[in-house]
């Protein structure tokens, strides 16, 4: 070998690999947990305080009132109508077995009433409602139009989330009302002219059962449902990433973590109203013990 030949065995080999991502722990990911809940929660305040601050506009609560509930009345009730139909079909055929035909108004009438009802409003309104106010805040964090509103010495927060907040739980029980009423109406239907049971026992069963306390603790349930969807949607879209995939991702989120609030605030407060209502109406066997 000549003396200018390059001695390719004696050179380092280069390592060309990529380094290894580092993992994140479990306490990161809790941690990023409770920071982001803790912003939305100092966000939620500044919403709330808005609703009695000189930013809540009339016309604009009108706006988001008519956006929220009138424009959903179609949805909830189709919903709500196909709802209590499924219903009826199904449990009849179990009760039906055990000769409890009668028994069909009372149950299907108190799921709809305490459960059906609220929730399904609440995802409809997450679905067509929250969806839209994720993009329409995203756009307009996008565009900069947030920050113009903050230039003009406007909390932007109070501005564009307070009335947004105050539609949703203006609008929610009332909408809640019409897939109860839409519910009892097709589970009804189907019960009554379609298996032929007797309407007497069927209406005298419901009546003995479905209490005012039901309707109420379904309305409360919706007005919490309402409020924190709202802000949740909101918040996505005040926290929107650049770009149309940023607007797209926000409006998804919304949804998403609205729908998974949604069910965990229905689990707590169904805990919470059976208990209340044991206090209040205690069972035969715990007054006799």
């Amino acid at each position: 070998m000549s003396a200018g030949a390059i001695d390719t065995v004696s050179q380092p080999v280069l390592d060309l690999a990529e380094p290894p991502v580092p993992t994140r722990g479990t306490f990161a990911f809790f941690g990023d947990a409770f920071e982001a809940l803790g912003d939305w929660s100092v966000f939620s305040i500044r919403a709330i305080s808005g609703i009695w601050s000189h930013h809540l506009k009339t016309r604009e609560l009108l706006r988001v009132c008519v956006e929220v509930g009138v424009s959903s009345v179609g949805v909830v009730s189709v919903t709500g109508l196909f709802i209590g139909m499924v219903l009826a079909v199904q449990t009849y055929s179990q009760l039906h077995m055990i000769g409890l035909d009668t028994s069909l108004g009372a149950i299907i009438h108190m799921s709809v009433v305490r459960e059906l009802g609220p929730v399904l409003a609440a995802v409809m309104l997450a679905g067509r409602v929250g969806t839209a106010m994720s993009a329409q805040l995203g756009t307009m964090r996008v565009t900069e139009q947030i920050d113009a509103i903050a230039c003009l010495g406007v909390d932007p927060v109070k501005y564009l989330v307070a009335p947004r907040f105050l539609g949703c739980i203006l609008m929610i029980p009332l909408l809640t009302v019409l897939a109860d009423a839409m519910g009892v109406i097709g589970s009804s239907g189907i019960c009554l002219y379609v298996f032929g049971i007797d309407d007497f026992h069927y209406w005298q069963h419901t009546q003995n059962f479905v209490k005012r306390f039901d309707l109420l603790m379904g309305l409360a349930k919706s007005i919490v449902f309402g409020g924190v969807l709202s802000l949740i949607c909101c918040h996505r879209g005040f926290n929107c990433k650049p770009g149309a995939e940023g607007v797209g991702k926000a409006a998804t989120e919304g949804f998403v973590l609205s729908f998974v609030a949604i069910m965990f605030l229905d689990f707590v407060m169904a805990m919470l109203t059976t208990t209340v209502h044991n206090l209040i109406w205690p069972a035969v066997g715990a007054k006799v013990a």
